[in-house]
């Protein structure tokens, strides 16, 4: 039997390296740039996030707000604050969201919580400094998956200018059969209701997909099967694949200046999420 291709720990050479090396630039990041931590967006206990505002912040600035992976049951905003360096080097004001993590809350729970997230930053955008018409969303693995919740048609039209979703998991129901399937033992009715690949989208998001040319089968697949749905929606989608990547260095690399990833996120940032919503 093979090695499990969801099992990233499996499947990348250096793992807790990587993620050393991204808490240890989310310190620096929390340390350097200019932030307000812990923002309230809902009521409950860790519903937060952290807001991190470019140099010469001004009025009227794009808005982009960053959901971290951890196949829904690990990691933090904290974590992942360095995805802020880029971001604001863009000219965006970077909201980095924590939410509640599986098992103990269940995928609905979390849905909602990114839903909260965003209603919250387009509610207050004018507070940082930023306008509800420049808002972006991004997100990383599970990240990516609750990112396109923030698109769904059911919330259309849902002021999501652009998506840029890295590593992203599109098709729940292979990680019943995979480690996951003890781990957080997603249901038959959450594989229903939350499936990416299941739902309709809001055809005014423009949405880029990158996975790493290293990455396993399934998350290259997904992602190609998943933008031809969007497209077929009416999106505008694409997909891309990063040279050399695997699922962890694609997302540390978000945060470093030179590598294809943080080129990427800033040209979305600078370029897509610019203008206002057609």
């Amino acid at each position: 039997m093979g090695a499990d291709p969801f099992r990233i720990r499996d499947h990348v050479a250096g793992f807790d390296d990587i993620v050393g090396d991204i808490r240890a630039r989310s310190l620096v990041t929390r340390r350097t740039v200019a932030m307000e931590a812990n923002v309230a967006y809902g009521r409950e206990a860790g519903e937060t996030l952290d807001i991190f505002l470019p140099n010469g912040a001004g009025s009227d600035m794009p808005i982009h707000m960053f959901i971290h992976g951890g196949y829904w049951r690990m990691f933090s905003k904290e974590d992942y604050s360095c995805v802020a360096e880029t971001v604001t080097r863009a000219g965006a004001v970077a909201a980095i969201v924590d939410y509640s993590l599986m098992p103990m809350a269940r995928m609905d729970v979390l849905v909602g919580q990114v839903l909260k997230a965003k209603a919250f930053l387009l509610a207050h955008a004018g507070r940082f400094g930023a306008t509800p018409n420049r808002f972006s969303v991004s997100g990383h693995s599970a990240g990516a998956h609750l990112a396109t919740f923030l698109f769904n048609r059911s919330v259309a039209p849902s002021g999501v200018i652009a998506a840029f979703l890295l590593g992203g998991i599109y098709d729940l129901e292979p990680l019943q059969t995979s480690f996951l399937r003890d781990e957080i033992a997603l249901s038959d009715e959450e594989v229903r209701l939350f499936t990416p690949m299941r739902q309709e989208h809001d055809p005014a998001t423009r949405v880029t997909i990158m996975t790493g040319e290293l990455e396993t089968n399934p998350f290259k697949t997904q992602a190609n099967a998943f933008r031809d749905i969007l497209a077929a929606q009416g999106l505008e989608a694409r997909a891309s694949q990063v040279a050399d990547g695997d699922h962890m260095s694609t997302v540390r690399d978000l945060a470093v200046v030179g590598t294809p990833v943080a080129a990427a996120l800033h040209a979305f940032i600078a370029n897509d999420a610019n203008e206002k919503p057609r």
